[in-house]
């Protein structure tokens, strides 16, 4: 490999040479070559003072001067040279021939006319920087010597019989072309004999003819030239004047741009406008950045791939790193993404991405978040913990609906990379303090759906904690997509609960729902209840089946997979739901939907009409249970807030109960809200016990609490009444509850004097708020009552103690 090297001075030199086959580039081999400390790419042309002669010799020698001594970004760009005795080496930016890369993109179905025209301007650029500029001569130009970077940019090389246009000062002139390529004779302009017209009529009749050649291939004859072939017709007026018998005629390097770049002309298109502008990005204004960069990602589909990895994504890059481009640039760095390779990726976009989500711009945080799926590959778990999930967890406390529900559907993809901690902690704490807090119904749905889609991630621990509590919760929601989520949340981890677990706790809790105002939720409850209870049928008839239907309670987190074919419910459903209904109207909590929102859709084309109202709903709940109802108590609406939070954690509990959570879990030291965690235990309950969940002693607290209630006048317990319809008593008919509804109802006489009809109707006729009105009187005149005992009681009353009578 560095046979090239193995001799003095050449050994020390800096680079080394791989070994393949060379490309002829006129009097140079073209070899790939490696800087040795870095191994970065490069194109080493190399020329043997024995293999050459003494006319070849002069011009390797000249061009060598040249190329260190010419700089121009069209102009191939000198890295190093080495000059010995017996070789000259010259070392270049990495390219390849344009022959050879017109060769390959044919191969691969033909090479764009954007393409083409961006590297036509180039050289026409080069060519009028020697010209115009440097008052040279290149005197060389032919598809040989044009060269293509890594990025597809073309380069103007072989330099090597670049001259004065007034000549040599020094008298030594160079041998022509022709003297040393006898071929090269038929791209010589006619005039060349008298030497007339102006000084570029030469270069840009080649210019021409490397026109023609890109277009049609080799040029096989001067007089081929008349014949246009494959050229554009909007290039055909402006080529016809590079080869125009007259010198006189043809026009100068920058007037041939100029034209060219005319409304309508070849050079006139996004790709050669994208271009200019990244070559003076650096001092454009911030407005036209934005622009440039909005723009930008619908033109790169049809931009070259080469061009877009090697010359736009670095623009990128430092447009970001140094311009304070924003989020405009997500978009395009994305798309560009797609065209590098795994390795490629994780070396040049994940650091900026990591680096992207501590910005404190809105803006680019939702547009991480709404593209995440794009990039969330290539980022390792400890980048993702460390670096990234800090600064994403944020925004489920976000003032900003959009941010806090993009923020939860960007866990579906964050899960399976989080550690314990973060999973089975930070994430379920946020979780819950979203669905108990947040008044956007939509995220609430969300965070249900996302728990339910992550939760073959959680451990087995914290699934037993938690799915039955949040999911129970979610049933209670007023807003009725975060009903249908809780009770498809249920059946889409069936396999996470114990047949005891199913008896005691989900199916009780999937009853209440069989009587939601909501059809579409009612349908799907008693599609969960019906496959909850066939487990339950299935274990009883065959016992030893137990085992198996068991076998995921206590297994690890592991990776999810499809739980059941009505059950396999998706974010993407209810989460475009979500987004429509942030962005139109806010969500009218108690299940009515904004006027002109969509509706929300489950999995196999559910969708949810239009609940009912919230009020109509709360009345009929609280009709329905009359006998055992506090005048305080809240509707569904209202006390879904307080009641469902999980469990929470609130000061003065009793020692049993602080000593059971301290053995169910180590998560009382995190430090959380007392509303935000994910503990079992009610306030003012006096002990708990492990195997009870949030939701698992409602009923037992119900009943305890109404022994404590004062009921109203004429209203009695359930459990006072005599329920024995077989008694025939007088006593027994006294104390039955429906010949005391009967007696009410006949002497109001407005309603019928048997079946399950009279008696409802008569429940419905003492409501809630006449409940309360009579309790909120009866409160009056007791407080009445004791403020007059109190001003005619002798003497000052001690502080804390009663006067005795």
């Amino acid at each position: 490999m560095w046979s090239f090297f193995a001799r003095d001075p050449v050994k020390d030199f800096g680079y080394g040479i791989l070994q393949d086959s060379p490309e002829r580039s006129g009097i140079w081999s073209l070899h790939r070559g490696k800087r040795k400390t870095s191994g970065e790419p490069v194109s080493v042309f190399v020329y043997e003072v024995s293999q050459g002669t003494e006319q070849q010799t002069q011009l390797a020698k000249a061009a060598f001067k040249r190329m260190k001594t010419l700089r121009h970004p069209n102009i191939l760009a000198y890295v190093d040279g080495l000059e010995t005795d017996k070789s000259l080496y010259l070392v270049t930016e990495q390219v390849t021939p344009l022959a050879v890369h017109l060769k390959a993109q044919t191969e691969k179905g033909g090479v764009g006319e954007l393409e083409v025209s961006w590297g036509l301007h180039q050289i026409v650029k080069a060519l009028s920087f020697l010209v115009n500029d440097c008052h040279l001569l290149h005197n060389n130009m032919g598809i040989w010597a044009i060269f293509v970077d890594r990025a597809g940019e073309w380069k103007l090389g072989a330099l090597d019989h670049v001259a004065p246009e007034q000549g040599d000062p020094s008298g030594i002139s160079l041998p022509e072309p022709k003297s040393v390529y006898p071929d090269m004779e038929k791209y010589d302009p006619p005039e060349m004999s008298n030497n007339s017209g102006e000084k570029w009529a030469g270069e840009v009749w080649r210019l021409g003819c490397l026109i023609w050649e890109v277009f049609n291939g080799p040029l096989p004859r001067t007089s081929s030239l008349r014949s246009l072939g494959k050229i554009p017709k909007s290039l055909v007026p402006h080529y016809c004047e590079l080869v125009g018998a007259n010198p006189r005629a043809r026009p100068n390097p920058a007037r041939f741009l100029q034209n060219c770049r005319a409304p309508s002309g070849f050079l006139s298109n996004s790709f050669v406008e994208s271009n200019l502008f990244l070559e003076e990005i650096q001092i454009k204004e911030p407005a036209e950045k934005q622009q440039f960069f909005q723009e930008l990602s619908d033109n790169l589909d049809s931009f070259p791939e080469d061009f877009c990895k090697h010359k736009v994504l670095p623009q990128l890059l430092t447009a970001f790193e140094f311009g304070n481009a924003g989020a405009v640039i997500l978009t395009p760095l994305f798309k560009v993404g797609k065209f590098l390779s795994a390795d490629e990726y994780q070396q040049k976009i994940i650091p900026v991405i990591v680096k992207m989500f501590s910005s404190t711009d809105r803006a680019m945080r939702i547009r991480l978040l709404q593209q995440m799926e794009q990039f969330i590959q290539y980022l390792n778990e400890a980048a993702v913990n460390s670096q990234i999930f800090p600064h994403v967890v944020h925004g489920f406390t976000d003032t900003n609906p959009a941010i806090r529900e993009q923020t939860v559907k960007s866990m579906l993809l964050l899960a399976p990379k989080l550690n314990e901690t973060n999973l089975n902690q930070e994430l379920m704490r946020q979780f819950a303090r979203l669905q108990a807090r947040d008044e956007q119904g939509p995220i609430r749905c969300n965070t249900t759906v996302c728990l339910g889609k992550i939760a073959s991630y959680l451990n087995a621990g914290t699934r037993q904690r938690i799915l039955i509590s949040a999911f129970s919760r979610a049933t209670k929601d007023p807003f009725p997509a975060s009903r249908a989520a809780g009770v498809l949340g249920f059946a889409a981890t069936h396999n996470y609960y114990s047949i005891t677990e199913i008896a005691g706790r989900i199916l009780p809790t999937l009853c209440t729902v069989t009587v939601d105002p909501d059809k579409n939720v009612r349908d799907q409850t008693f599609k969960a209840i019906k496959s909850f209870l066939s487990k339950l049928e299935m274990v009883s008839e065959d016992p030893a089946k137990l085992s198996e239907i068991e076998k995921d309670v206590e297994s690890s987190a592991q990776p999810a997979g499809a739980s059941s074919s009505w059950a396999g419910w998706a974010v993407t459903g209810v989460s475009s739901l979500t987004s429509k209904l942030i962005r139109n109207a806010p969500v009218t909590e108690g299940g009515a939907t904004p006027e002109g929102s969509e509706k929300p859709t489950t999995p196999e084309g559910l969708s949810f009409p239009e609940p009912s109202e919230a009020p109509a709903a709360a009345s009929t709940h609280a009709s329905r249970t009359i006998e055992v109802t506090d005048d305080k108590e809240e509707p569904v609406g209202d006390r879904w807030d307080d009641e469902e939070d999980w469990g929470s954690l609130e000061v003065g509990r009793s020692s049993t109960a602080m000593a059971v959570k301290k053995q169910s879990s180590d998560w009382s030291s995190s430090g959380w809200d007392a509303d935000d965690s994910w503990s079992n235990e009610k306030e003012g309950q006096g002990q708990s016990s492990a195997g009870e969940e949030g939701w698992g002693n409602d009923w037992g607290e119900e009943e305890a609490d109404t022994a404590k209630r004062t009921l109203p006048e004429g209203v009695r317990l359930a459990s006072e009444y005599n329920w024995d319809t077989s008694s025939t008593g007088k006593g027994s008919f006294q104390n039955d509850l429906f010949a005391s509804v009967s007696q009410r109802s006949n002497s109001a006489g407005t309603v019928r004097a048997q079946g399950v009809e009279f008696r409802m109707k008569t429940l419905l006729s003492l409501s809630k708020a006449e409940l309360s009105k009579k309790k909120r009187e009866e409160r009056r005149k007791e407080l009445e009552a004791k403020r007059a005992e109190r001003k005619v009681a002798k003497g000052p009353l001690k502080l804390g103690a009663r006067k005795l009578d």
